[in-house]
C-alpha cells in the first residue's frame, strides 16, 4: 500500500483527497519508483482544485512531476537503485503522477537524476524550472546574447519566473521582472532581478507597437500582458511563450512580428524530445545556484498539498512548493 491524492469524479465535479492505495492498482508501464520527491506546479493546482479539467480520466493522481528512486524494472536501462526524474508525458493528466509515494510509468520518459543535483532539489526545479530553462535555450538559439538588451519575466514571482530569473542573471543578462506583488520586490532582487515593474504596466489593452523596451521574454501569463510584451520587444527580439496564467487569447498585432522582426517561440514542455529533455536538466544542475533556489522554495507534506494547491490557484504562493513523501520534509 501507498499513500497519495487521489481525485475522483462526482458527478459533474472532483474531488481530491487522501487515500491509501494497493500497489496492484499502478498503471500500465515498464519501471516502478519509489518517489521520494514531487511538486505542485499551477497546473497541479488546478487539478487539485477541479478549476480546470487537466485530470482527462478518473480516478487520477495528480502531479506532472517526480523524483525517486527504480524499484522495479522491466526496462533494460534502467535498475534497481537508479535516481532518475520525470515530467510531462501526460503525469496526473491521462496517466497517475508524481503526488504519490509510488508510481509505475513508461521508461521511455525517465530522465536520470542530473550529476550534481538531489531529489528534492530537482523538484524545486520540477516542471517550472525545466520549462525555463527551455525558454532560456531558445532565447540563445536565436542569438538573444546579453549585450543584446534586457529580458523580461512576467509572472516573476511564481515557479518559471523565479528560476528563469536565476538562469538569466548567471549567464550575465540584465532582467526585468514584472509582478503584481510589489511587496516582493526584495526577493526579486535578491534572485537576481535588475528592475521590478507592476504587472499592471503589461496587463490591460494596449498599442499594436510600443516603445522597444526588452531584446527578449519568458512570459508564463499570456493574453494581453504577451500581446504588450512583444509589442514593446526590440528589433529582431524573441519572446518565449509557456504559460497562461492570465488567459489563452491573444489580444495582439501582427505589428510587432513584421516591422520589428520580433519571433514569438512556443514552448511545449509536455512532449518535448528525450535529447532536449537532457540538455535541459544537464545545464539546470551546472547553472542554477542552489542556495538561491533553497530562497525560492519550500517543502510540504504530501498531506499539505491540497490546501496548498488552492493558495497556490489563488496567487498565494511565492515561488516553489516541494512536497516529500512519507516523513522526510
Amino acid at each position: 500500500m501507498f499513500q497519495a491524492i487521489l481525485i475522483e469524479k462526482d458527478g459533474p465535479t472532483s474531488r481530491a483527497r487522501i487515500a491509501d492505495i494497493d500497489d496492484g492498482a499502478l498503471p500500465e508501464g515498464d519501471v516502478t519508483v519509489r518517489v521520494s520527491h514531487s511538486t505542485l506546479n499551477y497546473k497541479d493546482g488546478l487539478a487539485i482544485t477541479g478549476k480546470a479539467p487537466i485530470a482527462r480520466t478518473f480516478p487520477m493522481i495528480p502531479g506532472i512531476d517526480l523524483a525517486g528512486s527504480v524499484v522495479d524494472s522491466g526496462d533494460a536501462r534502467f535498475k534497481p537503485g537508479d535516481q532518475v526524474l520525470i515530467n510531462g508525458f501526460g503525469l496526473g493528466e491521462t496517466h497517475w503522477g508524481g503526488l504519490a509515494e509510488r508510481a509505475r510509468v513508461k521508461g521511455d520518459w525517465l530522465v536520470r537524476l542530473p550529476e550534481g543535483l538531489n531529489a528534492a532539489h530537482a523538484m524545486a526545479l520540477g516542471t517550472a524550472g525545466y520549462t525555463a530553462m527551455l525558454c532560456v535555450i531558445a532565447l540563445e538559439r536565436h542569438a538573444v546574447t546579453p549585450d543584446k538588451g534586457p529580458i523580461i519575466v512576467t509572472g516573476a514571482g511564481g515557479g518559471v519566473g523565479g528560476v528563469a530569473i536565476l538562469i538569466l542573471r548567471h549567464l550575465g543578462y540584465r532582467v526585468i521582472a514584472s509582478t503584481g506583488r510589489p511587496e516582493e520586490a526584495g526577493y526579486l532582487h535578491e534572485l537576481g532581478a535588475d528592475e521590478i515593474i507592476n504587472r499592471a504596466q503589461l496587463s490591460g489593452p494596449g498599442k499594436p507597437l510600443a516603445k522597444a523596451r526588452w531584446a527578449g521574454a519568458v512570459d508564463s501569463v499570456g493574453s494581453h500582458t504577451l500581446a504588450n510584451v512583444c509589442a514593446a520587444t526590440m528589433e529582431r527580439g524573441v519572446v518565449t511563450a509557456c504559460g497562461l496564467a492570465q488567459g489563452m487569447d491573444f489580444p495582439g498585432s501582427v505589428a510587432p512580428f513584421i516591422l520589428r522582426g520580433v519571433t514569438l517561440v512556443g514552448i511545449n514542455s509536455v512532449f518535448e524530445p528525450m535529447h532536449e529533455r537532457e540538455e535541459a536538466w544537464a545545464r539546470l544542475a551546472h547553472t542554477i545556484d542552489l542556495a538561491k533556489l533553497d530562497l525560492m522554495s519550500k517543502s510540504i507534506a504530501l498531506g499539505e498539498a491540497i490546501p496548498a494547491a488552492s493558495a497556490l490557484i489563488e496567487g498565494k504562493i511565492r515561488g516553489r512548493l516541494v512536497v516529500a513523501m512519507g516523513t522526510g520534509r
